[in-house]
């Protein structure tokens, strides 16, 4: 038995599928619509809501996308997907022996052990070995072997079509607003605290540096409005992504300065919500100067979460 059939023989519907295939990297608007069309036809259809993911992207390991950030982590995606009301999550391990199985015998697996009643993909899905797999022969192999198939059209913001590939570049640009419109909320990121070189304390301001892995998906370099969240309490805070140019530069860090806490965070899991930016990260020629600029940032960060309506 292959990895594939391990992993699919290892889930046990009690009753037929209706289900949807995607990375779903950032569970986006536009993948939201899809989880949404899967969630009618389970409840017209007395199907089982289901929802198969990859853990490993395709492009990345197809050598395609080498340095493809993720906007989500697989935990984090799992958890957003389970929000949606979906019942089923079958999460499978994209490999270069998976991505050589043909259209036809991974939707026959499908049948096979997820019960593949209805199936729910966008207009540019393909799957199977090179891609073969597009609707018109999907629909093929549907009819073939028992499952139906619907096709839900691209969903639009502004006129754009909402996938991660613009997310990514809207956080590159620093355009939190526009994150937000095609996520549907805001983006965040999650991960240990883990101690960093104290300087925060230093100076007055402590800070909280969150560790996420490396090929995480990050805003551009700078200060940002965030909302902290601690188990389950959420604080208003003020984030710096970037290298720390004022003591002389290194790797990327996220440091996130709570405003109204006080206690150890070390070991501790934070989630922080990125609201909006409030200026670009810069070098200081001093850190009094630094300290001064702080203290106007914090004033900016409360400003803004007011106004945003998230405090």
């Amino acid at each position: 038995m292959t990895q594939l059939e391990k992993e699919l023989a290892a889930f046990r519907p009690d009753r037929p599928t209706a289900l949807t295939i995607g990375v779903f990297d950032g569970v986006h608007l536009g993948h939201q619509a899809l989880i949404t069309e899967t969630l009618r036809q389970a409840k017209r259809n007395d199907l089982l809501p289901a929802v198969v993911t990859f853990a490993g992207h395709p492009r990345r390991v197809l050598g395609k996308h080498e340095e493809l950030p993720h906007l989500t982590s697989l935990e984090q995606r799992t958890g957003l997907l389970r929000e949606t009301g979906i019942d089923a999550i079958i999460v499978l391990t994209f490999t270069k022996e998976l991505a050589s199985v043909s259209a036809e015998e991974f939707l026959s697996l499908l049948v096979k052990r997820l019960k593949l009643t209805q199936l729910v993909i966008g207009p540019d899905f393909a799957l199977g070995k090179g891609r073969e797999g597009n609707i018109e022969s999907i629909k093929t192999i549907g009819a073939r072997l028992g499952f139906g198939v619907t096709v839900v059209p691209p969903l639009l913001k502004n006129g754009q079509k909402v996938s991660s590939t613009l997310i990514r570049k809207a956080m590159a640009e620093s355009d939190m607003a526009k994150v937000h419109d095609f996520l549907g909320r805001y983006f965040s990121l999650e991960g240990p605290v883990v101690k960093g070189e104290g300087r925060g304390a230093t100076i007055g301001i402590p800070t909280a540096n969150i560790k996420v892995p490396l090929d995480q998906a990050l805003p551009a370099d700078g200060v940002y409005a965030t909302i902290a969240c601690l188990e389950g309490k959420s604080m208003p805070s003020i984030t710096n992504i970037g290298t720390r140019p004022t003591f002389g530069g290194g790797h990327r860090t996220i440091e996130t300065h709570l405003l109204n806490f006080n206690g150890d965070l070390y070991g501790r899991s934070l989630e922080i919500a990125i609201i909006e930016q409030i200026r670009p990260e810069k070098k200081f020629s001093s850190a009094a100067e630094l300290l001064s600029q702080i203290a106007g940032d914090i004033e900016n960060a409360k400003e803004l979460l007011k106004k945003t309506g998230c405090v």
